[in-house]
């Protein structure tokens, strides 16, 4: 890319070890990490500015709740009009990295709501490691099975969509579809009426499984 990133302050730390991860590697052998990719909203607008009909993106409070039981975060505030396919290998990048300095990959979360969710199903498949963790959220129209056909799940994959939301359904198509290794699928679908807006906010709906996904537990219990 050209330009370099627009960084939030608050991240800084964090972010560099987006770009070095040696600097914030844990000595623990079971600490998870946790790269969580945003929706498009944010690409577009600052932090402090609403959506008209679904309000702020409370990417800050999504961000905080994961540091607060103990993930270690990688993110940032990407740039308007991101390539999602090459941001992907840029993700991949950096994972492989962290796999190459002894990091389990079952240990690695990708998350991604919404656009930032396509741009995880990129990285699943570019990763191609059946070990990583996946979740996917708001990030799946019947519609793509056919408009992106490059796209093959592979990981642990965990995928999350709101019943009232048009923009993301169940993704089991895509399960049936994809040729690559899938070790663990579960869906869920949440009911909360606030259509693609549920992902906006630092909701326990979709947070806590996510977390609970991130530290192997594939039942969810």
């Amino acid at each position: 890319m050209k330009k370099p990133f627009r960084l939030i302050p608050f991240l800084l730390l964090t972010l560099s070890c987006f770009f070095g991860f040696s600097q914030t590697q844990s000595n623990n052998p079971n600490q998870a990490y946790v790269f969580f990719l945003h929706n498009k909203f944010i690409e577009e607008h600052d932090l402090n500015e609403a959506h008209p009909e679904y309000g702020k993106a409370e990417y800050n409070e999504i961000i905080n709740s994961f540091k607060a039981d103990n993930f270690i975060v990688f993110s940032e505030k990407r740039k308007k009009n991101t390539n999602a396919a090459r941001y992907a290998k840029k993700v991949v990048k950096q994972i492989n990295k962290l796999i190459k300095e002894g990091v389990k990959p079952n240990k690695i979360t990708v998350i991604g709501t919404s656009m930032g969710g396509y741009i995880a199903q990129y990285v699943s498949t570019y990763l191609a490691n059946p070990e990583v963790n996946f979740v996917f959220i708001g990030s799946f129209r019947d519609i793509d099975i056919e408009e992106i056909p490059d796209i093959n799940f592979c990981g642990n994959i965990l995928t999350i969509y709101e019943k009232s939301d048009v923009l993301g359904v169940s993704a089991i198509k895509r399960k049936e579809t994809s040729k690559l290794k899938v070790n663990h699928f579960k869906e869920i679908e949440l009911n909360t009426g606030l259509k693609h807006g549920f992902l906006f906010k630092a909701s326990d709906g979709w947070i806590v499984p996510c977390k609970k996904w991130a530290n192997g537990n594939y039942e969810l219990n």
